[in-house]
């Protein structure tokens, strides 16, 4: 039980919740939907993906405001003797779904160039940006629960081989599980680019995260023998136990020491965390034109962020691995670096090839509990993408993102899990005037199953973003 209370507390389940990699979002402007690889494009979506690049954009205002709407899913299934609510021992699979809706994803970029400068914003949803929910709790709850009541009436069993002794067993269980978690990485960027030629550019920005989430967690209605709370069950055992002592029965310690864990847990568990940090750092980037090909390169340090709790856990007691949700205390959860590179070339007039990179140096960025340190490496992704303008005022555009995580199975649980995605997005762009555009895109990520090699775990996501947004110059 003491696990179950840990995973309660450990519910991180909505971070990386769209594009990119574990807790970065990438998909920050309707441009990325419609072409992923914007590495090497010079564009007002460049504020986030080639900041060097807008250095090159028409003199005066440039803004492009954009709203999308993210709709996910992620399954386990579970296998384990402690998912039978009979005890038999055997083995059982079950299935584990949670459900995020984001409907409002905001985010804004916006520059201003006079001459060889660029002076540039953004504000985006940087990682997380939703509510994930699993209304049935997860197969961690359950078989925390089953190995429990297993291990109660295995001992209680053995007790009562003694002559005379006659104590309640366990025979069955159910219960309620319940889980949500809410995350919100919030940033906003301050950045300026300089033409250093009429071809190459220079760029260097800060980049402010205010971090947000609150996780809550519950089992209840937990029930043994098929109508008996497990409360009622508990206070009956121990009235029982009581009575053996006062005729100088010795109780074996494995039976009070497995009465006094369930007893603290016997009403079910309720609980909440909201965390809160801050973090800054800076980013640099190049472009570079060479003809009709454009080279460009952005690198993001690493943000450090502490998470403070606010919770209703005064002290971790016996559950020592829970110290980080403490009410009070801080939690490590840092963004990793991000190195993107990325080049367009124009192979026509009015069609563009592009191609991009992605390294997220997962390994360097501390989490909770050295949780880094369970991966193999970290995340790479690789882009492609082509855009034609069929006419003056439309823009036809279509590419893809492969993202493969340094996942291990002790990394991976049912509580924050990733797989190795390969992505698709399409859109168009309509120039309305000669000072506002519109577009509209469609998103889509085909997850990798990942299954543990004892078999015991499977994991698997869904994934669809649409989205519209609105470029104005002037």
């Amino acid at each position: 039980m003491k696990k179950a209370c840990l995973t309660l507390l450990s519910v991180a389940s909505v971070s990386g919740a769209y594009a990119g990699g574990m807790l970065t979002n990438t998909n920050q402007n309707i441009a990325f939907l419609r072409n992923p690889a914007r590495e090497g494009a010079i564009g007002i979506d460049g504020v986030y993906s080639n900041p060097a690049g807008v250095a090159f954009l028409n003199d005066g205002m440039h803004l492009s405001l954009n709203w999308q709407a993210a709709f996910q899913t992620r399954t386990v299934f579970t296998t384990s003797p402690f998912l039978d609510h009979t005890l038999s021992g055997e083995n059982k699979t079950k299935r584990y779904k949670g459900n995020a809706q984001v409907p409002f994803i905001p985010s804004v970029q916006a520059a201003y160039n006079t001459g060889k400068w660029s002076f540039q914003f953004n504000f985006a949803i940087s990682g997380g940006g939703g509510t994930c929910e699993f209304d049935k709790g997860l197969g961690s709850f359950e078989s925390t629960l089953g190995g429990m009541a297993t291990s109660v009436a295995g001992l209680i069993n053995q007790f009562n081989q003694i002559p005379g002794m006659a104590l309640p067993t366990v025979n069955s269980y159910d219960m309620e599980g319940y889980m949500q978690g809410k995350q919100y990485y919030f940033g906003f960027t301050l950045g300026t680019a300089y033409k250093v030629t009429d071809n190459f550019s220079v760029y260097g920005g800060i980049r402010a995260l205010y971090g947000t989430a609150k996780y809550q967690a519950r089992i209840s209605d937990i029930i043994v023998n098929g109508n008996q709370h497990l409360n009622q069950y508990v206070d009956g055992l121990t009235a029982k136990l009581g009575q053996l002592g006062q005729l100088g029965v010795t109780l074996p310690p494995a039976v009070t020491e497995q009465l006094a864990a369930v007893n603290a847990y016997k009403n079910g568990v309720d609980l909440e965390s909201d965390q809160t940090g801050f973090g800054i750092s800076p980013i640099i980037g190049v472009d570079w034109k060479i003809g009709t090909l454009n080279l460009a390169g952005k690198y993001e340090f690493r943000t450090r962020m502490s998470m403070k709790n606010k919770s209703n856990l005064a002290q971790a007691g016996m559950m020592s691995a829970v110290e980080q949700f403490v009410d009070g205390t801080s939690v490590r959860e840092d963004s990793p670096a991000l190195l993107a590179l990325g080049a367009q070339w124009s192979v026509l007039p009015n069609v563009r090839i592009n191609a991009g990179y992605h390294h997220f140096y997962d390994k360097q960025s501390k989490k909770a509990g050295n949780k880094q340190e369970l991966l193999s490496g970290g995340t790479n992704e690789y882009l492609g993408g082509v855009e034609w303008n069929t006419t003056e005022k439309v823009t036809v555009s279509a590419g893809f993102q492969v993202t493969r995580y340094g996942l291990t199975d002790a990394y991976m649980s049912d509580i924050s899990f990733v797989t190795n995605s390969t992505s698709f997005g399409f859109g168009c762009k309509y120039k309305v005037n000669e000072n506002v555009s519109l577009q509209a895109a469609y998103f889509k990520t085909f997850y990798d199953k990942y299954k543990t090699q004892d078999g015991m775990n499977e994991f698997t996501r869904s994934n669809d973003v649409i989205g519209v947004g609105c470029d104005i110059e002037f």
